[in-house]
């Protein structure tokens, strides 16, 4: 049993999902797990789908040196407009998902209600490979890979009913009004 960073508040209605040393930059994968925190399992595939085709975009907060900028970033407020579309981390995590959501089915819960209350990237170690430079000197070409755990949680969707015998609220100043009115006659 792989020990997780944080283990869930009711195992019960929740779902692990989790990826080693995955060939995927750590710094992009970091931006698009911040992206999805907190969303519906099914708002999260449909938004992280839309990124691999380019028609939303992943805001760079965090690791934004040499970033580009672009208009669809204005829509989540980033200093700067800083986004972009990294392919192979939004697909890999859509694959997480993906695991998640059989595990879902599985343990017998309702796909439709999970969120993803918990994710997390960590570094994992460099894999190491050379690159040839002029006059026959050798200089390291190193990959950034990580490690990606989240954890996905059934919401209960609980609407308060309101209730019927108790008075609407006014405000003082229709309160005046009203005695004023009253008043009057």
């Amino acid at each position: 049993m792989v020990r997780y960073a944080k283990e869930a508040e009711n195992p019960a209605k929740s779902v692990k999902a989790r990826g080693f040393h995955l060939r995927t930059h750590f710094k992009t994968s970091r931006e698009v797990a911040q992206a999805i925190k907190g969303m519906h399992l099914r708002k999260a595939q449909k938004y992280l789908k839309d990124v691999v085709g380019k028609k939303q975009i992943i805001p760079m907060r965090r690791f934004m040196g040499g970033v580009g900028r672009h208009a669809q970033a204005k829509a989540f407020n980033t200093s700067g407009s800083l986004g972009a579309w990294p392919k192979k981390s939004a697909t890999i995590v859509l694959d997480l998902l993906k695991n998640a959501e059989s595990n879902a089915e599985v343990k017998g819960l309702e796909v439709d209600s999970l969120l993803v209350e918990y994710i997390q990237v960590n570094r994992a170690p460099q894999m190491r490979r050379r690159t040839y430079r002029a006059h026959g000197r050798i200089n390291p070409f190193m990959c950034s890979p990580c490690h990606i755990e989240m954890i996905l949680t059934e919401t209960e969707s609980i609407v308060a009913k309101e209730d019927e015998d108790a008075p609407k609220k006014k405000s003082k100043k229709k309160e005046a009004r009203a005695r004023a009115r009253l008043g009057a006659e």
